[in-house]
């Protein structure tokens, strides 16, 4: 399970500015990340003077959890300071589409196993957008994604809506002139950003894992990933905007 902690990490950093310092690839290491949009690191002995601020969704390792609502953390650049416990977390989502199952980790501890229905041709790759002229494109999509959104009144009770287009769906639609240069450059800041991305270019959007799901493993969705209410009830507490998800075939 070492191997999903090191995947988790490639994940949170490839979705940002920050740079991988070899020391940060250490599979030993409790790798947590921030959830609010301006972190607060205070100086190691006084909770009372900020040190720095961080971004959203940026890594740090877990050098003591204080039981005091204080975690002791260091920076991938090796800073070192306290924060509060309840701003971080080590929860990330994999969805295996060969399984047809959503997996649900703490840092490399498997805590959720989840049985869940696909689009109608889940087994390719996302390109562009579907329709019903085009079914065959209602695919899941792969590779590595954030929750952009939460949607607590979605059609399909609940949703965490995806933030497909990434930027390497932004790097492939450009180079094959499925979207414009402006288009491309929203779905990269949004990707900075950590927000949604454009959801109507050729590329499409609206991918979400939401509820209303069989618990059968069936195709039915158009690209969406699709699991039992109950489910997503327990999901939906654990899961906040920047949570990484990994799609794989």
């Amino acid at each position: 399970m070492r191997l999903f902690a090191i995947l988790f990490l490639l994940a949170l950093v490839s979705l940002g500015p920050n740079k991988v310092h070899a020391q940060a690839m250490n599979p030993s290491l409790d790798v947590y990340y921030t959830t609010e949009r301006s972190s607060k690191l205070f100086y190691p002995n006084d909770t009372t003077r900020t040190y720095m601020h961080l971004k959203l969704r940026e890594p740090v390792v877990m050098l003591e959890d204080r039981q005091d609502g204080w975690s002791k953390v260091k920076t991938l650049d090796g800073a070192n300071g306290l924060m509060r416990t309840e701003g971080l977390t080590n929860v990330w989502i994999r969805i295996s589409k060969s399984e047809q199952t959503v997996f649900v980790y703490r840092g490399s501890t498997l805590i959720a196993r989840i049985p869940a229905d696909l689009g109608y041709n889940f087994f390719a790759d996302k390109t562009e957008r579907g329709s019903q002229a085009n079914p065959d494109h209602w695919r899941t999509p792969e590779g590595e994604f954030f929750v952009a959104t939460k949607n607590a009144n979605s059609q399909f009770y609940k949703a965490l809506v995806l933030n497909y287009p990434n930027a390497e769906d932004a790097e492939r639609g450009f180079k094959d002139n499925l979207i414009t240069e402006k288009e491309y450059k929203q779905i990269l800041q949004a990707e900075k950003s950590v927000s949604a991305p454009p959801m109507n270019t050729r590329l499409g959007g609206y991918i979400e894992l939401h509820g209303d799901g069989t618990g059968e493993r069936q195709n039915w969705t158009q690209g969406c990933v699709a699991i039992q209410n109950v489910q997503m009830d327990r999901l939906w507490d654990l899961v906040v905007v920047g949570t990484p998800v990994m799609i794989e075939s």
